[in-house]
């Protein structure tokens, strides 16, 4: 235990995503180490680790200095899925799968080498709340990894071999949906629509209405 990272700190951009429930709990059973959570990495003093996590800037060499590891977690197979909200934009062009990989920050966003991977299956009828928990879920358990042995890592470079791609920053625009088009053939867009931030919507008739949607279970809908 002597090995473990003791002084670290989180950087997460926004108060309202939904990962800071996540990280906060965490925190709070980290009672081995001291941890801060931030919103800038003007506000990171320094320590052991510093986890970039939903981290919506670039951090600067010379914060970047003030730890002895600076890491990221990216919700894809990196070097494929660089960008912007990669596992939802994977699910809604039909992949099954969704890889979480913690690798080392660098000048160039998301290239840094990697730490670990972890694989996760997806069924086509999970909803949005049901993926963030499992991407979420993966966020822990990379930190817990990186704080148990971030002495002994050895970090490998992302494959040279594998052409990289690129996502987009989503936008409210993104969860339209056709009243023309059938619901087969746009539910990866329906079921990865966060209803609070960007909730699914169409229009019609001159109005724009809002869609939910969730499991129903008719034998329990008492």
């Amino acid at each position: 235990m002597g090995s473990w990272a003791k002084n670290i700190t989180v950087i997460i951009s926004s108060e309202i995503h939904p990962i800071n429930t996540w990280i906060e709990k965490w925190v709070e059973d980290r009672i081995d180490a001291n941890v801060d959570i931030v919103r800038s990495p003007e506000e990171a003093i320094g320590g052991d680790i510093c986890f970039l996590v939903s981290c919506t800037t670039i951090v600067p060499l010379k914060i970047r200095k003030r730890f002895k590891k600076v890491l990221v977690i990216h919700a894809s197979d990196l070097p494929i899925g660089r960008g912007w909200s990669p596992h939802i934009w994977e699910i809604i062009n039909g992949g099954d799968e969704i890889v979480v990989s913690l690798l080392e920050a660098s000048a160039k966003v998301d290239q840094g080498a990697i730490w670990k991977k972890l694989r996760h299956k997806i069924p086509k009828h999970a909803l949005y709340k049901e993926v963030v928990e499992v991407v979420n879920n993966a966020h822990i358990d990379l930190m817990n990894f990186a704080v148990e042995n971030f002495n002994t890592v050895v970090s490998l470079p992302q494959d040279p071999d594998v052409e990289p791609t690129y996502y987009v920053k989503r936008t409210p625009a993104d969860s339209k949906i056709s009243p023309h088009k059938s619901i087969a053939e746009q539910f990866n867009t329906l079921r990865m629509c966060d209803y609070k931030r960007f909730p699914a919507f169409f229009e019609l008739h001159g109005k724009r209405f809002r869609i939910l949607i969730e499991h129903y279970d008719e034998k329990n809908d008492y």
